[in-house]
């Protein structure tokens, strides 16, 4: 591992107590706290996709998927901000050099968040679009400079249609100010991710403030030739991974003073107790090594100046669905290691649980993309699927 990966990693761990600190204050107020936000991006996490060429590290994938299975594993709310932060500087190698340099190269603690689907109208006028829209699931939206969102493009009253009669959508860049943050996260777990619904009315955006991934990228390193959809959610995966280690962490903890109820022997004793454990790690440790084997592998297609092809974009996104999938089983088996003493939200076993069942449920990781990647082996016709979704320029 260079020593430049290796830095950050220890940085991510190094932050780590100041994380655990404030656990309660990200959970109650279901967001990250402003001090610790800035924390994070002093210790450029934020800045580890944006191109060199902006003053990014423009790091490989796998340094920054390391960065957040670590602030995942310190709190799963961090570490999906980090990882949808982290991953949308990854926008300053699609957009136009001008508009790149003014959301990226501008402001060395930048954060960006926002959603892709298109749930924003986009009314072509001179020099870009009046843009009205609601989106969900804006994770990061309170702390962020700027706010993306996706948005069906129109003719007049008309939209714009693909020569293959699809509607065309583009993602579009809003300054902060002009959205309006809509307090919308009540949820189950990730609270302190502040996934809020947000909206604008009648924004105009310039029109070098969007950006297709059917377009090629503007900056040539190979970061930017991955398939960005299943590249990031290869960075989404690897909030549960973080989780689900923590989880760990805690019975072991644990372990070393509980009672087993059933025996009434010291729980590192009990049978359960120990086949649970020894599940939970093989269940974690192979789908981390799928996950970044798989991303390892796509990389260096790109780094050697090759397309990914469909089957090994199937393989990012079933590596980082089963990483979830396994991630979620391991904390499940934690809860139960950890007998009564799991409900308890002072032990902290309930919330990696409630964290990771949020976490699995985004639709990069979700359970139907086994069947995809099953449909893109047999060689099936994949321009329909989620796997092009948004980013077919090689497909």
């Amino acid at each position: 591992m260079a020593a430049a990966a290796t830095s950050l990693i220890d940085a991510a761990k190094a932050l780590a107590p100041q994380i655990a600190t404030a656990a309660d204050e990200i959970e109650r107020s279901r967001r990250l706290p402003n001090a610790l936000v800035e924390a994070l991006a002093q210790a450029g996490f934020f800045r580890l996709w944006i191109p060199c060429t902006l003053g990014g590290e423009e790091a490989d994938p796998m340094t920054l998927v390391r960065v957040v299975e670590e602030i995942a594993r310190a709190d799963g709310a961090a570490g999906w901000c980090v990882g949808i932060g982290g991953e949308y500087g990854a926008f300053g190698g699609y957009l136009p050099a001008e508009a790149a340099r003014e959301i990226y190269g501008s402001d060395p603690l930048v954060r960006t968040a926002g959603a892709f689907r298109p749930f924003g109208n986009a009314v072509v006028v001179d020099g870009g679009y009046r843009v009205t829209g609601r989106w969900p699931l804006g994770s990061g939206c309170q702390h962020s400079q700027w706010i993306v969102g996706g948005c069906r493009i129109f003719d007049g009253d008309q939209p714009r249609m693909t020569a293959d009669g699809m509607p065309v959508s583009r993602i579009l860049f809003f300054p902060a100010a002009d959205c309006e943050i809509l307090d919308t996260w009540h949820s189950i777990g990730l609270r302190g991710t502040g996934s809020h619904d947000y909206a604008v009315r009648d924004v105009f955006v310039p029109a070098e403030r969007s950006l297709s991934f059917r377009e090629p990228p503007t900056e040539p390193g190979p970061l930017y030739a991955m398939p960005t959809v299943a590249l990031f959610a290869t960075v989404l995966a690897a909030v549960p991974l973080g989780i689900a280690r923590h989880a760990i962490d805690i019975v072991r903890e644990i372990a070393k003073t509980k009672i087993a109820s059933r025996s009434r022997r010291g729980l590192s004793e009990d049978a359960t107790m120990q086949t649970n454990l020894g599940t939970a790690e093989a269940l974690l440790r192979s789908a981390r090594a799928f996950l970044y084997q798989s991303l390892d592998e796509a990389w260096q297609v790109v780094a050697a100046g090759r397309v990914v092809g469909v089957p090994q974009r199937a393989l990012l996104w079933l590596a980082s669905t089963h990483a979830a999938t396994a991630a979620k089983q391991a904390a499940e088996l934690m809860f139960t290691a950890a007998g009564s003493a799991a409900p308890y939200a002072s032990s902290g076993i309930e919330r990696c649980v409630r964290d990771i069942h949020a976490a699995c449920q985004h639709v990069a990781l979700a359970p139907p993309n086994y069947q995809m990647a099953g449909q893109a082996f047999l060689g099936l016709d994949m321009r329909s699927s989620l796997l092009l979704f948004m980013d077919d320029r090689n497909g």
